[in-house]
């Protein structure tokens, strides 16, 4: 007889905020209950075999009015990747102009999705350029 796993999750999809179960055997999916719309079915499927987030960090920006620029994921990442892309973004340093929307990296990682800009970051003249 085989055991099942029964793991639950809380769906984020509406505000009605279900609690879902999903019960499993050897990894595969056998019920889910608890869900009131079929996204939220879909999400709680999803959740237990491969969740996905959306990423929201920061890259360096050099000679900007601001010192980093905020970012995000233009897509849901496989949540075991946001450490390495988080890594991956610490290293990286962009030049300004930087508006809201233009793209950083283009499919970071080779995961489908870029890194983009959610705040705009402007070039600063340096006050001493012109003083010899």
């Amino acid at each position: 007889m085989k055991s099942y796993v029964e793991k639950r999750v809380i769906c984020i999809i509406c505000p009605r905020g279900c609690e879902i179960r999903v019960r499993l055997v050897d990894g595969k999916i056998i019920s889910v209950e608890g869900y009131s719309c079929p996204m939220g079915k879909k999400y709680a499927e999803q959740e237990v075999c491969s969740p996905k987030r959306v990423l929201m960090t920061i890259v360096r920006c050099e000679n900007g009015d601001l010192p980093v620029v905020s970012v995000k994921t233009s897509g849901p990442v496989p949540k075991d990747k946001l450490l390495e892309i988080s890594r991956y973004l610490a290293g990286i340093k962009v030049k300004p102009p930087i508006r809201i929307g233009d793209v950083i990296i283009r499919n970071v990682l080779d995961l489908g999705v870029d890194i983009v800009a959610t705040r705009p970051c402007m070039p600063v003249e340096n006050k001493y350029s012109d003083q010899k």
